[in-house]
């Protein structure tokens, strides 16, 4: 599966782009079509910004509340995908980047792929710790680093020229 996308990017997508820029340059003329090109451009990116912005601003709030923003994290992505797909030339990948950008559009999207990346996580291998899991602890053979000082128990009833010497009395 990866390599069919693969595939479709790096060879079909170019070939797309190339046929629909020459059929638009047919029809309002290659100035235009440049111009309209970077005008979807410089329009796409601030809008990338505003939205993002949002975003951002949507994923402090769940994270004021305790609660985890998977999903906002999740469009963010999309926008990023949004932001680079309106800056590479062409009229199908600035297609798909306002797809990314309508607010709608990329909520569906991303319910849907956070969703899917829950899935997947649920349906890891059991044998195997997710990357970010602590160690298990091994109680056996758990070490314990730390300092102590003596100090005299006032309930001894040994006179005090028989304690122990302390580390504070320096006596030459």
């Amino acid at each position: 599966m990866p390599f069919l996308i693969l595939l479709v990017a790096v060879i079909f997508l170019p070939m797309m782009e190339l046929s629909v820029l020459m059929q638009v340059g047919d029809v309002i003329g290659t100035f235009n079509t440049v111009a309209l090109v970077i005008l979807t451009a410089v329009v796409g990116i601030s809008l990338v910004k505003s939205q993002g912005l949002n975003t951002l601003m949507a994923v402090q709030r769940k994270l004021a509340q305790g609660e985890a923003p998977g999903q906002e994290i999740v469009e963010g992505m999309l926008l990023a995908l949004a932001g680079i797909l309106l800056v590479i030339p062409g009229f199908v990948t600035d297609f798909v980047g306002v797809i990314f950008l309508t607010p709608f559009c990329r909520a569906v999207i991303a319910k849907f792929l956070y969703k899917r990346m829950q899935l997947r996580v649920v349906m890891a291998p059991k044998h195997r710790r997710p990357p970010f899991a602590e160690p298990p602890r091994q109680d056996k053979d758990s070490v314990i680093d730390g300092e102590y000082e003596h100090k005299p128990d006032p309930s001894d009833k040994r006179p005090e020229s028989h304690q122990l010497p302390n580390d504070d009395d320096k006596r030459p």
